[in-house]
This record gives structure tokens, C-alpha cells and sequence, in this order.
């Protein structure tokens, strides 16, 4: 079994997507355009090519068969989406670190869970509904963390609330992914206060004003 400094290092460059060659039986890619569920293909994918490099006797006598191989993956993914790409990638290097043998997908599971937990976030299913249902001004409500605010405003929350699920989870999940990663990697993220998001009221020149302004345009332009 690798070494757990390797295996962190390893499962850091898969975070970053710089390792692109560890890929093995790939779940065969959907549509030519890439929507969410090619992107939880690549994450599985890279997972199980972690498994391969760290428990290689054991992953191949676990799945000698490629067909086998896909179907599993299959599995996994549909066991698995209700997390986020991040917490998936940080669940397999918990249960690489923490155990000499090939994990099952419960304990994928369970690694998982206890990613988004660390990071104090609710799984996804939980913060798109979470996103849908709170009412405006967003900003005045209590929110389980500032994650799940900052991915229902990318979302576009009249987009949310006015279109069916099947079309609004995927683009939730794309946003709620990409801050969970940004909160993973050790980003403070808090929610704007009001200040922040009032521009400053615009003050009415008076008649005196006006006329002064012009003349220093005037001048300015050598009129």
C-alpha cells in the first residue's frame, strides 16, 4: 500500500485535476456537452483510480472484469450524487488513509458524510431545498452555511423557484460544488452584510453645483 504522505499528495493533485492519467475502465461519457453528472463520472473515475494505485493486488482481483468494473462504478455514482465532487475525493483519501483494505461503498458513504460534516455544510439534496424554500429577502434569513446561500444567488433565484427540479438541481449542484471546493481549500466565507450590497445613494447637485462643474469642464476642455 502506498505511503500516506504519497497518497495525500496523490489525492491532492486529482483534487486540482492535474492528474489525468489515472484513469482505468472509465464509465463511458454521456452527451458530447458536459453537464453534472460527466463531471460525478470524473470524479468515480478518479476515485477508482486511486484505489487501483493504492490497493493494486487487491483492486484487481476485486475486479478482474471490466464490464463487472462499469456496472460498479454505475452504482457508485448513482449511490453517491447527493455529494458534492469535493467531499467524494476527500471521502476516498479518508478511507485510503485509514485502512489497509479495498473500501466498500458504505464506507465510501460513510467517508463521505463525514467530509461535508468537517466542513460544517448539509449534503446537497438538503441545501437545494434549503435554496428553493427561503423566502425573500434572502439575505434576512438563517442560513445552515453560507455555501448554500452563495450557490442559490448563482443559481438565479427566480430561476429556482420558477422551473422544475430536473432542470434546476444540476445548475445548483455546479455552483454548490465549486464552493464547497472553495470552503475545502480553506476559504473564510461569510455572507455580505446589507452595507455591502447597498450602493451609495446618489446626491442631487443643486443649481449651483451644476453650473460650477460645468465651468471646470469648460476649462478641462479649453472651451
Amino acid at each position: 500500500m502506498a505511503d500516506s504522505k504519497d497518497v495525500g499528495s496523490l489525492a491532492e493533485n486529482i483534487v486540482r485535476g492535474t492528474d489525468r492519467s489515472l484513469t482505468t475502465s472509465a464509465i463511458p461519457a454521456g452527451p458530447t456537452d458536459a453537464t453534472p453528472r460527466d463531471d460525478l463520472a470524473d470524479t468515480i473515475n478518479q476515485v477508482f483510480a486511486l484505489f487501483r494505485l493504492n490497493y493494486h493486488n487487491q483492486f484487481y482481483a476485486a475486479y478482474a472484469d471490466t464490464t463487472q468494473l462499469n456496472q460498479i462504478k454505475r452504482l457508485w455514482l448513482e449511490a453517491l450524487s447527493s455529494f458534492t465532487a469535493e467531499s467524494i475525493l476527500t471521502g476516498a483519501k479518508r478511507a485510503i488513509e485509514d485502512s489497509d483494505y479495498l473500501p466498500t461503498l458504505k464506507r465510501m458513504l460513510d467517508c463521505c458524510q463525514l467530509a461535508l460534516e468537517r466542513l460544517g455544510v448539509p449534503p446537497l439534496r438538503d441545501a437545494f431545498i434549503e435554496a428553493c424554500e427561503k423566502p425573500s429577502p434572502k439575505l434576512a434569513q438563517t442560513w445552515s452555511h453560507p455555501v448554500v446561500y452563495f450557490a442559490g444567488r448563482d443559481s438565479d433565484w427566480f430561476f429556482l423557484s420558477n422551473n422544475a427540479e430536473r432542470m434546476t438541481l444540476p445548475v445548483f449542484k455546479g455552483h454548490y460544488d465549486r464552493w464547497v471546493a472553495r470552503l475545502s481549500r480553506g476559504e473564510t466565507i461569510v455572507l455580505p452584510t446589507r452595507a455591502e450590497l447597498t450602493e451609495p445613494a446618489t446626491v442631487a447637485m443643486s443649481r449651483e453645483e451644476r453650473q460650477q462643474a460645468l465651468s471646470k469642464l469648460r476649462e478641462t476642455l479649453d472651451l
